[in-house]
């Protein structure tokens, strides 16, 4: 069981926690995400980010097997390593805090993860589990999730679904029992998906009824300002079935910051975030060109209000009802001061209506 958090500092308004799913699983309103640890973040930043984080309420900690990104051999695994030294180093931290993390779907051009296997088989599941239990130091997972749909779907800036990229994969009935057997054995207590559509949660959902298999707890999507693809069906599969959002990139890495305003990436500066330092996050959704226009576009709505664009991007995701905890990503530990700062921000009426009003001209450009 997890045991109660200590007080957050009072520096920041005390962060509220949730019942995640209706699984009993009681997790803060704000979650950690840890993929730039090992690769923007070297070890010791990252557990004093760690230690902060607790300190200040948050005890939900997601990360993922493939981590960090950007995604390379060299660093695959190197992020729940940083988790379990960090464990190890502390006694006691483990059972105070809520720890998520995710088996990789099918290759996405990476043949490091099971040899580039294009199908998600029950024995990759079970081989991930044991693998990140032993690089994060723990006996048991609390929340384990299918980082990305085993079929064809479309996914990571993908628009449209095409049928003639159908191909044989493990069944969804097949890879809920292959995450019960987890649960049976003690490994896992719960189980989620992320980057999943309203069709494949539901099918989920569906076959865990039919044959008494472990529900599906929580769906990790991306929600943003420039990406809210989830009002677009998911929300109501959320609201009906109580499964919870895991809201993940609210502020687009970093595009609603307001860090990359001006126009272009000056790579003799990457200092101003991984959009700029990595090349090949400038060929992802959140840098393209519209969601940049658009991210202006709402950075100057912000600031019209009052508001830093961080603050406005972040309590859009605190605020709404669909959202059971927000993932925010830092680098630093004034960044997470900063995020933590804008919770209990609230959005006027108005300035939620001029939100609106900007998504029904521009729509979601990071899809």
């Amino acid at each position: 069981m997890i045991g109660s958090m200590s007080s957050p500092s009072s520096a920041s308004p005390s962060i509220p926690r949730t019942d995640l799913g209706g699984s009993g699983l009681q997790v803060s309103r704000i979650c950690l995400g840890t993929m730039t640890f090992g690769e923007q973040v070297d070890e010791p930043t990252a557990h004093a980010i760690l230690d902060q984080a607790v300190e200040r309420g948050i005890d939900f900690i997601d990360t993922a097997e493939m981590y960090a990104v950007p995604a390379r051999r060299e660093t695959y695994g190197r992020t729940e390593t940083i988790l379990g030294n960090w464990f190890a180093s502390r006694p006691g931290m483990r059972q105070r805090v809520v720890l998520a993390t995710k088996v990789a779907g099918p290759s996405r051009g990476m043949p490091w993860v099971r040899n580039g296997a294009e199908d998600l088989q029950p024995a990759h599941i079970a081989e991930a589990c044991d693998d990140s239990l032993r690089r994060l130091q723990t006996d048991v997972i609390d929340l384990y999730q299918i980082h990305w749909p085993n079929r064809n779907v479309p996914a990571f800036g993908a628009v449209y679904l095409d049928p003639a990229k159908d191909r044989f994969y493990t069944s969804i009935h097949d890879q809920l029992q292959a995450l019960a057997g987890l649960v049976k054995a003690g490994k896992v207590r719960h189980i989620g998906l992320s980057n999943e559509t309203p069709w494949g949660l539901g099918e989920f959902l569906r076959l865990a009824e039919l044959h008494g298999l472990p529900k599906v707890v929580s769906v990790q999507n991306p929600y943003a300002l420039v990406n809210r693809v989830v009002d677009n069906g998911l929300d109501e599969t959320l609201l009906r079935t109580g499964v919870g959002l895991l809201a993940y990139s609210p502020l687009a890495f970093g595009a609603l910051t307001g860090k990359y305003d001006a126009p272009g990436f000056d790579p003799a500066q990457p200092t101003l975030g991984r959009l700029a330092r990595f090349e090949s996050m400038r060929k992802q959704r959140w840098a393209r060109p519209e969601t940049l226009v658009a991210a202006r576009r709402y950075n100057a709505l912000a600031r019209e209000h009052g508001l830093t664009p961080t603050q406005m991007a972040l309590a859009f995701c605190y605020g709404n009802w669909r959202v059971a905890s927000t993932i925010i990503g830092v680098t630093t530990a004034v960044q997470l001061d900063e995020c933590l700062a804008a919770w209990g921000t609230t959005l006027s009426p108005a300035l939620l209506a001029a939100i609106d009003a900007v998504r029904w001209e521009l729509r979601d450009p990071a899809q």
